[in-house]
């Protein structure tokens, strides 16, 4: 039986345990930068990024599950849900995943650099730019061995629901014809594995902005990225749990169509588990 968590409290000497898991982050990004320079982009470097993001969720306490497992096909697309940035840590992890990432992203020092390296794929999604991306997405889809996640929310939220998917990303299943798509769900636990109501994941789990929510509790503190790392590191950590579900037949369908199916799969399993949690 799963015991709800009730809100976090953190302490001075979770906030000194903190200080130092931040350093040990830190200090595992530069380690490993070195040898990220000698690793060629492509098929390896999407393999060592498994291990790249494991020294990251070892260093801030982020214990991965999973759940189900991925299909063999490629080229692969993943849809999931999006409730902070310890996704980008715990999908490599547990699945050997890339990424479709915002153009932005690319020109981030150090960051951007080694999103290149671990095979992120960088679409533009400006309007007037929307051919263009298609073409580039299309391309790099063609050639990739591992599978690649996207996220089409399209912005990350306080987990009490699943915002509705952005239609524009799933062009590439109308120009990828042998495209196979698998949708997945993300939900987070404490690090002992306990249930967490939505206010004590909103406050203290989920990394998001207040005005892009359409429903469900704000949080007391907007924190930056590394902030929210930092506040995790002092909670001792969590559990980040990935369901698998079964992949999902598109032909026929439009772009809209699609995200209308995929986004109703991935809510209701969504909501499926977390009513499950909160019953036990």
């Amino acid at each position: 039986m799963k015991i709800m968590a009730d809100k976090c409290r953190v302490n001075v000497f979770d906030t000194i345990v903190a200080f130092f898991r931040a350093v040990l982050f830190v200090l595992v990004v530069l380690i490993q930068v070195p040898i990220l320079c000698i690793i060629p982009r492509g098929r390896f470097s999407v393999k060592y990024m498994r291990f790249f993001m494991w020294t990251l969720c070892v260093a801030s306490g982020v214990r991965v599950r999973r759940h189900g497992k991925l299909t063999r096909k490629r080229p692969l697309v993943c849809i999931c849900n999006h409730i902070s940035v310890f996704e980008l840590m715990s999908m490599p992890v547990g699945y050997g995943c890339s990424f479709v990432g915002k153009i932005d992203i690319a020109s981030y020092p150090l960051v951007g650099w080694i999103a290149k390296k671990f095979g992120v794929v960088f679409v533009d999604r400006r309007p007037s730019h929307a051919r263009d991306a298609l073409a580039v997405v299309s391309k790099q889809m063609h050639t990739a061995s591992y599978p690649v996640v996207i996220f089409p929310e399209g912005t990350t939220t306080n987990g009490a629901y699943v915002k509705e998917f952005k239609s524009s990303l799933f062009n590439i299943a109308e120009e990828i014809p042998d495209l196979t798509i698998q949708p997945m769900v993300i939900t987070y636990r404490t690090r002992r594995n306990k249930c967490v109501n939505d206010c004590v994941l909103a406050n203290d789990y989920a990394y998001f902005d207040n005005v892009k929510q359409d429903m469900g509790p704000k949080c007391e503190v907007e924190r930056s990225a590394f902030g929210q790392i930092f506040h995790i590191a002092q909670l001792g950590g969590m559990t980040v749990h990935i369901t698998a579900l079964e992949p999902v037949s598109v032909s026929g369908m439009d772009r809209k169509e699609i995200a209308k199916m995929l986004h109703e799969i991935v809510s209701n399993k969504y909501m499926e588990i977390k009513d499950k949690e909160i019953k036990k």
